[in-house]
């Protein structure tokens, strides 16, 4: 499994935050990697645990395709969307917690646990994540800094 964790801290409050980061469909606006994510949801569904998405998105070149689920969804504190198809199982975690300034610490983990013949080449992989993490939260914190 590969596991990419980072920390950081933006201005609006932990409340804010959440409500931006719960609806996953935002994903294209700062995960470097995200062509499109859309809800497979009727319309109308509430966000929150069992909220499903449908991500395209590109790694070296290569397009796939994952159906998200939403499995945790703590307000204002802790958000889990996980995500699979034939060859991987992903999830995107996401922890909020009041900074000292009045804004919010964010800790973003993200896990990728590969199946079926690409798990043999994981270890190659591996290296081609951490900057990917790194501009994933260059973009996050831009974003979320911009909020209210």
């Amino acid at each position: 499994m590969i596991t990419v964790s980072r920390t950081l801290q933006v201005a609006p409050s932990p409340s804010v935050v959440f409500a931006y980061l719960e609806d996953f469909t935002r994903t294209q606006e700062w995960d470097p990697g995200t062509v499109t994510t859309t809800r497979s949801d009727p319309p109308g569904t509430a966000l929150g645990v069992g909220a499903h998405f449908h991500n395209v998105s590109t790694y070296r070149g290569r397009e796939t395709q994952l159906d998200y689920v939403c499995t945790v969804h703590e307000q204002d504190r802790h958000l889990v969307f996980e995500g699979r198809n034939r060859t991987v199982h992903a999830a995107d975690d996401l922890t909020l917690a009041p900074s000292a300034t009045g804004g919010t610490v964010v800790t973003y983990r993200a896990r990728f646990a590969f199946q079926r013949w690409v798990r043999y080449v994981e270890p190659f992989l591996r290296r081609g994540f951490e900057p990917i993490a790194d501009e994933t939260v260059a973009r996050l914190t831009e974003v979320l800094d911009r909020l209210p």
